[in-house]
């Protein structure tokens, strides 16, 4: 069996991550969210402009760390409990694995440092997720790959459109 034949990781047939893995994930998550929290708290309040505590820039984001780092230690501890902590042999990820890792890094670069601030938000986090959606939902039949374009089209259009109007009407602050 290739690799191009190896099951998707979404249909149940891929072995689940290991402990190690976990945990390894659950600490980088960690100090992620908490990056965010500590940077969010950074965040000017506009206190001396009238506003409140909860109009401040930093509380979306700093939501969104604390779960981030909530989450990690749930992860954490389920890894520990099957035995994240065991001393094994090197890690061994299939090729398929590095390919979708690199690829997951490789969209997110070219959408934060590439898209955004040089396109509309709304456009690049459209086609952000377009291209994430055919990245790894692509189906191998000339009509599941058609269908799948169309759905990644919609897909992609709607979550632009749906940030753009969250962030300039509910959250009032003007997007890139």
């Amino acid at each position: 069996m290739s690799e191009a034949d190896a099951a998707s990781p979404f249909d149940g047939e891929k072995a689940p991550a290991s402990p190690r893995a976990d945990l390894v994930t659950a600490v980088v998550l960690f100090a992620l969210g908490v990056a965010i929290i500590v940077q969010a708290w950074e965040m000017p309040r506009f206190l001396e402009q009238s506003g409140t505590g909860l109009t401040a820039p930093g509380i979306v984001p700093g939501f969104h760390g604390a779960v981030i780092a909530l989450l990690s230690i749930v992860l954490g501890l389920r890894a520990r409990a099957r035995g994240g902590w065991a001393v094994r042999g090197a890690a061994t990820g299939t090729a398929a694995d590095r390919r979708q890792l690199a690829t997951a890094a490789v969209l997110g670069l070219v959408y934060a440092g590439g898209m955004v601030g040089r396109v509309p938000f709304w456009l690049a986090s459209a086609l952000f997720v377009f291209a994430f959606v055919i990245a790894f939902e692509w189906e191998l039949g000339p009509r599941g790959r058609t269908r799948r374009i169309v759905e990644a089209a919609l897909i992609g259009l709607g979550t632009g459109i749906a940030v753009m109007l969250v962030f300039e009407k509910l959250f009032l602050l003007r997007l890139p």
